[in-house]
C-alpha cells in the first residue's frame, strides 16, 4: 500500500510519513509512505492509495477529495495535532480505519 502525506510544502508532511514508515514496519506492514507538496498533488495521485492531508489543508480537502475520488484514492484529513504522534501509531490506525470503512471508489 502507497501512502502520500501532504503539506503545504513538504517539510512537515516528511515527518509524519517517517513516522508512519516506521509504525508499520514494527506491525510487519508492507507500507510506503512518501511525503509531497500540495500545488504537486496533481502530479502525485497517482502514486498514492491513500493521501493524508495536513491539518492546515482542512480548507482543500474537499477538492483534493474530488481529485482523487475519479481515482480510487482515499483522502484523510489529519488531526490538529497528529505532529504530537511521534511513534506514528495513530497516523497508523487512521489509515487502517480509513480502509477498513472504505466502500468501492469512496473516499473517506
Amino acid at each position: 500500500m502507497k501512502i502520500l502525506v501532504v503539506c503545504g510544502a513538504g517539510a512537515s508532511s516528511t515527518f509524519v510519513a517517517q513516522r508512519v514508515r516506521h509504525a508499520a514496519l514494527e506491525k510487519g506492514l508492507d507500507l510506503s509512505a512518501s511525503a509531497g507538496a500540495w500545488h504537486a498533488l496533481p502530479h502525485d495521485l497517482d502514486a498514492g492509495d491513500v493521501v493524508l492531508v495536513g491539518p492546515h489543508l482542512a480548507l482543500d480537502v474537499e477538492r483534493i477529495r474530488a481529485e482523487a475520488s475519479p481515482r480510487g484514492v482515499l483522502v484523510a484529513l489529519l488531526p490538529d495535532d497528529v505532529f504530537t504522534d511521534r511513534s506514528g501509531a495513530r497516523t497508523l490506525a487512521l489509515i487502517e480505519d480509513a480502509l477498513r470503512s472504505r466502500q468501492p471508489a469512496d473516499t473517506i
